[in-house]
């Protein structure tokens, strides 16, 4: 059954392509499996992946929890539909300047993606689907550094690397997004509420290095940290160690 469900997912995810039906077999559906899909999305969008539910898309389409089955076996294979659909929604450009330059842009076109979706962030991904839009980006972030001088493995490596550290500075501004909205205030209004007490407890001199550097922190970001200025900061050292690479 898992095979089965294996080649029905990788038959829906190509389906513009091989042209394979919108369903199973069966009575005339009443929606797509593009209309399935694009619904699920809205769904994590607002809820998240925690509180997302194959009932929840079924509800949104104003179908039968059950007859959501007829369109994808089951919610893994519906959210892989979903990440390799959302990965076709922003044009590759061409790959123009430096190296430097083209990897920025790679590292920034999943830095707007995960903002525009968060939850692609909770999905996991040891073993991902093998989609249309995912080769075209695979194929598109490769190409950013193909001829530059690096070997295969260097290559897949190099953009593992630039995707990982992305995601990861991606998931810091949305936590620190989320937290502002959830609490109702600014980092600025949270320290003037602490800043008092701190003050009491901590004597001056007491930490003189770190009160040198949050206070020259605090006045450049007027918050806590500035999640923005941290992914450009991380990705340029991350870029002048790949240089140093190709460079050896």
């Amino acid at each position: 059954m898992e095979s089965q469900n294996v080649d029905r997912t990788l038959g829906l995810l190509w389906r513009r392509t091989l042209g394979t039906p919108q369903g199973s077999r069966g009575p005339k559906q009443r929606v797509s499996v593009d209309e399935v899909v694009r619904a699920a999305i809205e769904v994590a969008d607002e809820e998240g992946l925690p509180a997302f539910s194959m009932r929840k898309v079924a509800d949104r389409l104003g179908l039968k929890l059950m007859s959501i089955y007829t369109y994808v076996p089951g919610r893994s294979e519906l959210i892989g539909l979903m990440v390799d659909e959302v990965m076709g929604e922003q044009e590759l450009p061409p790959h123009a300047g430096d190296l430097r330059e083209r990897l920025t842009g790679v590292a920034r076109q999943m830095w707007d993606e995960f903002h525009r979706h968060p939850w692609l962030l909770q999905v996991e991904e040891s073993r991902p689907w093998i989609g249309p839009n995912g080769s075209e980006r695979w194929e598109w972030q490769l190409a950013a550094i193909e001829g530059a001088g690096f070997t295969d493995l260097e290559m897949d490596q190099v953009i593992t690397l630039v995707g990982g550290f992305t995601a990861a500075a991606a998931r810091a501004s949305i936590a620190a997004s989320r937290t502002a909205e959830q609490s109702g205030m600014s980092d600025l209004e949270w320290w003037e509420i602490n800043a008092p007490i701190l003050e009491r407890v901590m004597t001056p001199g007491a930490y003189p290095i770190s009160a040198r550097v949050g206070t020259a922190a605090g006045q450049e970001y007027n918050a806590v940290g500035d999640p923005s200025r941290s992914f450009s900061f991380g990705l340029d050292r991350i870029l002048d160690g790949i240089e140093v690479l190709l460079n050896r």
